[in-house]
């Protein structure tokens, strides 16, 4: 096949999405498919590795308001036409809902190029953490419109495409995510990087990966660290990642390690060399953190929703607790920073739960489902040619 992927966020830029599809796009290009990445044109970013496989193509684009690392597109439905119509793709698969991202719906409707979508980000609840909670209603209603053009939307999780069925949204599949279980391992622990931390071989140490942004629920992962640290004064809390609020947090947390951004391989070490995560975040669609740092052996704590509830057995391979019990998690946290025991168990048994997710096994089912929705659209969707 020929694929357009259509997003506003892709490698090297650091966030679950756009992980997930540079992945998937290296990969479907490995399996001999044609792949062309539409994306805001980002002249900081060095462009794609020719090993990598695929194409990129930069469009018009701006940095978003208090959010310089993210780029939000500009419609492009009239250039994505007149390029489509000259060389047309089998199917495009629409990654963001932005301006961009519906711009390429339009587009592609219009010449009959099969289209399928995906829904990765929360905007609708995202709302309420910046402050816009009157505009949930509106965001939900402009997610929905965008995905119901396309053949087929698909979801992390099955709990998130039952929900957005709820909610009215059509034609919903999953295309779950996959783990690096080479570059997330155990093995990858490392001595010399605990020294740079200033931490002994039996100092718990307490790690965070991710975007630094209101979303995310900081307020409640420090109180959660303050517990922990008030529980057992040994411990030390190591974050990794970049984003709006870093500055502030580094200010008021300066006990704290803040290690800035690193490459996938390099986080890896970050995550082995760790032995607690915890996950406060209660706006994920999957949250590819927990996943990689079960794959990395950390006793693990979050909320029972989304990639903790595929895989965490509470108890077993970690623990969960209720969304509605911000309380619960804060205890939780602090019973894996003082009960050794429980924290070991726990860290002996989170890898078993992801290795069979492996990103082959994704990209396989991901391959299957895009070319059956692009099978079923040419049917009944023949393309027509549209003037420059």
């Amino acid at each position: 096949m020929n694929i357009a992927l259509v997003t506003e966020t892709f490698p090297p830029e650091v966030n679950g999405v756009a992980m997930t599809f540079g992945v998937l796009a290296r990969e479907l290009a490995r399996r001999g498919h044609g792949v062309t990445v539409y994306r805001p044109r980002r002249p900081d970013l060095k462009p794609p590795r020719p090993e990598d496989g695929y194409a990129e193509v930069a469009l018009p684009g701006m940095p978003i308001p208090g959010y310089p690392q993210l780029r939000l597109g500009f419609p492009a439905r009239r250039r994505l036409c007149r390029r489509w119509a000259a060389d047309p793709p089998d199917l495009v698969h629409v990654v963001t809902e932005g301006p961009l991202g519906a711009s390429a719906v339009s587009a592609a409707r219009e010449l009959g190029v099969p289209v399928t979508s995906s829904f990765h980000t929360n905007f609708h609840r995202y709302t309420g953490s910046y402050g816009f909670g009157l505009l949930h209603g509106p965001v939900l209603a402009w997610l929905r419109r965008v995905h119901n053009r396309t053949r087929r939307t698909f979801a992390p999780t099955p709990a998130l495409a039952a929900e957005l069925r709820r909610e009215g949204f059509r034609d919903v599949a999953v295309l779950s995510r996959g783990v690096d279980t080479w570059d997330f391992h155990p093995a990858r622990r490392s001595p010399e990087l605990r020294l740079e931390w200033g931490v002994e071989a039996d100092t718990p140490v307490v790690l965070h990966v991710g975007r630094m942004a209101a979303e995310k629920n900081y307020d409640l992962l420090f109180r959660a660290y303050a517990a922990m640290r008030a529980a057992n004064p040994r411990l030390r809390f190591v974050l990794a990642g970049e984003g709006p609020l870093k500055a502030r947090l580094e200010r008021e947390h300066p006990e704290c390690i803040f290690a800035g951004f690193f490459s996938r391989r390099e986080i890896g070490r970050y995550y082995a060399s760790a032995d607690i995560y915890i996950h406060a975040s209660r706006t994920e669609t999957f949250g590819n953190v927990l996943t990689e740092a079960l794959a990395s052996g950390l006793a693990v704590a979050g909320f029972d929703y989304a990639a903790a509830q595929q895989f965490i057995t509470n108890g077993e391979n970690g623990l969960v607790v209720p969304l509605e019990r911000p309380d619960a998690l804060i205890d939780a946290a602090v019973l894996l920073a003082t009960d050794d025991l429980l924290r070991t168990q726990l860290r002996r048994r989170a890898r078993a739960a992801v290795e069979p997710q492996s990103w082959k096994r994704v990209v396989a089912r991901f391959e299957a489902d895009l070319a059956e929705a692009a099978g079923l659209a040419r049917s009944v969707a023949p393309a027509v040619s549209v003037a420059p």
